[in-house]
């Protein structure tokens, strides 16, 4: 998922809610005399052959009718702390789903761990329970014309090429093990090269110090390597492998999309190839290592189809990783549009067209999304914020202002502004685009006259702030005009926060009535491959109903004022931490 330097092993799961607001809103649409009885789609052929054809290009369909109105697709969104499974049908709404929560595992001080049987069987049960819920409702599996996959991002995982069973545990996005290996490779001559190949800079999250440390460390790792049946991948290859049926397939499949490969640092992000600089720069040698083979995010054939289980034969047909299908289902699908998921912490995705762009303040490159027949692949700026709902976490948990996270916009309403107050949230340093490792966490303009409402008003402007700080640094890389800001997760759903973002970056804030926008995302990279929504011009009724526009209601000049103060108190914030002990990569 993330990136940028270490986050609390709490930090930046933004998948957790067992029923968010936005679900529940497409479930109750199935209610009463509006349950989801349509009349199902007219037919020559029966649903089993339906079912195993060899799917059709992309734009090309029995019948436009039967495309629009009888089609569901599938979402397996494999996050963090959960996994989930989502059926929405052709206005993207949800319409039955079913989420389990594991253990993750933390063996040593700042190693986080899953382990990747698990995570697979949490993806499985979660399809088996979703379908049920969809039979219920009167559908079976010839109604899923297929599913997408979305996924933590940079999170690795290693196996037996030849029984395909796991190395050892996946290590998690956040894993700090590799501090030592991130220090010696960025003392080397060609370490400032690697960015203008990849778009990322060294740092422990991208999976390509993951997969050197276990090489260099785990003896099951290393003796697989030098015995050439070493097979790596990001969650999406390894769920991708084994929901096709792993070693023991006729045909393994194998594969990566390029969102995903764009954050393992062997990725070219130009050519969306592997590239030779950057596997020799990591010591990895591709004749010994099976990769994914890196393929576009909509097909209707790379991904291979279900082995097993309700969904047999059921066609994959998109792959994206988690910000990546955040943005695509928010359709941020021209250059100028950004959004902005509020959990934990926050992730910024602004969409910069077809040509990538290497940012010079403080931002990452990466890859999009990718759909390929004929398009070209389109690119992102993003950045990160590592306090944003734990901001309110630490009133409720640290210092007892509220008993519930969803009662801070109400304190924080209590006071008509934040009376003075700034609150700079670095909590483990500051993120994009500061980068300032050694903040920490300050309040500054506290009088006798302060009151919990300004200090959780200022916790809430915290994150807002930093989010306009971002969007500025989008602007001057990319040379285009924010639009708007589209934003789902939790922190969203404050009126207060969202206005207060409006007001602060003049701009307008787009809020979906159905947040789950990171599982419509591959839900629309599958619809897209196989026909249930022909070209990104069908998408423009997708999750349209209900939205929210927050726009600015202060002058630009008082804006401008505010973020100036706020910059001030980021400067003040520098220095606090002194022992190198102390400090994250």
């Amino acid at each position: 998922m993330g990136d940028g330097s270490v986050l609390d092993q709490e930090q930046m799961t933004m998948h957790a809610p067992l029923l968010t607001d936005g679900l529940k809103h497409g479930l109750e649409s199935l209610s009463g005399t509006n349950v989801m009885k349509r009349t199902k789609r007219t037919e020559t052929k029966t649903a089993e052959q339906s079912l195993h054809e060899e799917h059709l290009p992309h734009g090309i369909h029995e019948t436009a009718e039967e495309v629009k109105h009888g089609w569901f697709v599938g979402s397996i969104d494999q996050g963090t702390t959960s996994s989930r499974f989502l059926i929405f049908n052709g206005e993207g709404d949800p319409v039955a789903s079913h989420q389990i929560e594991f253990e993750n595992l933390y063996p040593k001080s700042g190693w986080h761990e899953h382990e990747p049987m698990g995570l697979l069987s949490s993806v499985e049960e979660c399809i088996e329970e979703a379908m049920r819920k969809f039979s219920e409702l009167g559908y079976s599996k010839a109604d899923i014309r297929s599913i997408g996959i979305t996924n933590q991002r940079e999170t690795t995982v290693v196996w037996d090429s030849n029984t395909g069973e796991p190395l050892c545990n996946a290590v998690v996005w956040p894993d700090t093990r590799t501090k030592a290996l991130v220090r010696e490779l960025k003392s080397r001559e060609d370490a400032d090269t690697l960015t203008e190949l990849c778009g990322l800079p060294l740092s422990t999250y991208p999976s390509s110090v993951k997969l050197l440390w276990l090489i260099e460390n785990v003896d099951s790792v290393k003796q697989a390597y030098e015995e050439g049946r070493l097979a790596f991948g990001t969650v999406d290859s390894w769920l991708i492998y084994r929901l096709n049926g792993g070693a023991q397939a006729e045909y393994p499949v194998h594969v990566t999309d390029s969102t995903n490969a764009s954050r393992t640092m062997f990725m070219n992000l130009r050519t969306l190839q592997y590239d030779d600089r950057l596997l020799k720069f990591f010591r990895i040698d591709k004749t010994k290592i099976k990769l994914p083979k890196i393929v576009p995010s909509s097909d209707p054939k790379c991904f291979g189809k279900v082995a097993s289980g309700a969904l047999a034969g059921v066609p994959i047909a998109g792959c994206l990783g988690d910000q990546s299908s955040a943005l695509v289902g928010q359709c941020g699908f021209s250059p100028g549009q950004a959004k902005n998921t509020y959990g934990t912490g926050c992730f910024l995705l602004y969409n910069v067209g077809t040509e990538p762009v290497i940012s010079k303040y403080g931002l990452l490159a990466t890859v999009a999304y990718d759909f390929g027949h004929g398009r070209k692949p389109v690119y992102a700026l993003e950045g990160s914020i590592a306090v944003a709902g734990a901001g309110v976490k630490f009133l409720m948990n640290n210092l007892g202002f509220v008993d519930e996270s969803s009662k801070i916009t109400e304190l924080a309403e209590s006071v008509e502004d934040n009376g003075g107050v700034v609150f700079v949230t670095a909590f483990s340093g500051l993120f994009a685009p500061y980068w300032i490792d050694n903040a920490k966490g300050t309040l500054f303009g506290i009088t006798q006259h302060t009151s919990k409402g300004h200090i959780a008003r200022a916790t809430l402007e915290a994150t807002c702030y930093q989010t306009k700080a971002i969007l500025d640094a989008m602007e001057k890389d990319s040379n285009h005009k924010l639009e708007s800001l589209a934003v789902d997760g939790g922190l969203s759903n404050s009126d207060l926060c969202m206005q207060t973002q409006a007001d602060i970056s003049g701009i307008r804030v787009d809020r979906p009535a159905m947040r789950e926008t990171t599982a419509l995302g591959a839900a629309i990279a599958a619809g897209l491959a196989t026909g249930v929504w022909k070209e990104l011009e069908d998408l423009k009724e997708v999750n349209q109903n209900g939205r929210k526009v927050f726009s600015p209601k202060i002058e630009a000049a008082t804006a401008n004022k505010l973020f100036a103060k706020w910059e001030q108190a980021v400067e003040m914030s520098r220095g606090w931490v002194t022992n190198d002990s102390e400090e994250f990569e």
